[in-house]
């Protein structure tokens, strides 16, 4: 199934999280990793397997996980101005 049915048909969004998490030999330095996916509001079941597989598998312990989502995929909406313009 493609993106756009996903996010069609599902509601999947586009969701972003930015991980901070400290680095396994420094403990006291943190580092930032960005991951990107199309998951479903407000579970985010995708993000939460990753999550999950960070905390069994990764040396790296988390610090902060910050989410983002956008809204869902809409039709364009067009508003008439009240202006008119002639050119001659």
């Amino acid at each position: 199934m493609s993106v756009i049915e996903r996010q069609l048909r599902d509601d999947y969004r586009l969701t972003t999280a930015d991980f901070v998490y400290h680095l396994p030999d420094h403990p006291a330095l943190l580092q930032s990793f960005i991951w990107q996916d199309y998951d479903l509001p407000p579970l985010f079941p995708i993000l939460e397997r990753f999550v999950r597989f960070w905390v069994e598998n990764l040396d790296g312990r988390l610090h902060s996980v910050r989410v983002a989502y956008s809204g869902p995929l809409l039709p364009a909406k067009y508003e008439i101005a009240g202006v008119e313009i002639s050119l001659q």
